[in-house]
């Protein structure tokens, strides 16, 4: 057991975006939209209690787009033939028409914000004071000297992050390892995670946590 300091104290959501959530731009992702209603729930008590909620999601710029970005991570996000399919390429539209999904994981498109009620409740958060919304360039949202998430970490204190998010095994590992390697509190609550890759991979990931920080889930907490 483990006791925190709820003013020192956040839960990062990580990634639970339109491109990876909505079942039009990602029909396997049943695991990631099972994750939304307890994540909900996580949301709604963190703030009952004054605790910070940080949304931590892909949001691609130009600078990140020519100068950060490896070959390997273009080539992952297109369509494997074309060059201009990768990050911050024109999607098209969804849903017959009636949404413009923007381009590909860039800062400020539709499909790079937050997924259905997800986004209502950051809006929400933010109205209240409660929510802050931080754009990374790879899988993780510590990676780096300093990245917005890992600064606004700095000023407020906080030390102890709850992590949920997709993909369980990619971004949310991604982070949660580098929140371990910088000396975070590092907490990883299984049923608010989510991934459309085999169960081995998250066998690795809580594993691994659960030895390097801790495991935990949503009734545990509540």
């Amino acid at each position: 057991s483990i006791i925190i300091a709820p003013e020192r104290s956040a839960l990062v959501i990580v990634d639970m975006q339109n491109f990876f959530l909505h079942p039009e731009l990602n029909a396997g992702a049943t695991a990631g939209r099972a994750a939304i209603a307890p994540t909900l729930k996580m949301i709604d008590a963190f703030r009952a209690k004054g605790m910070k909620i940080a949304w931590v999601q892909w949001g691609i710029d130009e600078y990140d787009l020519t100068h950060l970005l490896s070959p390997s991570f273009l080539y992952g996000f297109s369509d494997g033939v074309h060059a201009n399919t990768s990050f911050c390429s024109e999607m098209g539209t969804i849903s017959n028409g009636t949404i413009d999904a923007g381009k590909l994981l860039c800062r400020g498109s539709w499909n790079a914000q937050a997924y259905g009620p997800l986004y209502d409740s950051y809006l929400q958060g933010v109205e209240m004071g409660t929510d802050f919304y931080f754009n990374k360039n790879t899988l993780s949202g510590l990676w780096g000297i300093m990245t917005p998430f890992e600064q606004w970490l700095h000023d407020t204190g906080v030390t102890t992050l709850f992590f949920g998010g997709v993909n369980t095994d990619q971004c949310v590992f991604g982070t949660m390892i580098d929140s371990v390697f910088k000396g975070y509190d590092t907490i990883m609550v299984e049923d608010i995670c989510g991934t459309t890759s085999p169960y081995y991979a998250t066998q690795m990931v809580v594993y691994n946590i659960g030895g390097d920080g801790w495991t935990t889930n949503t009734s545990m907490i509540l």
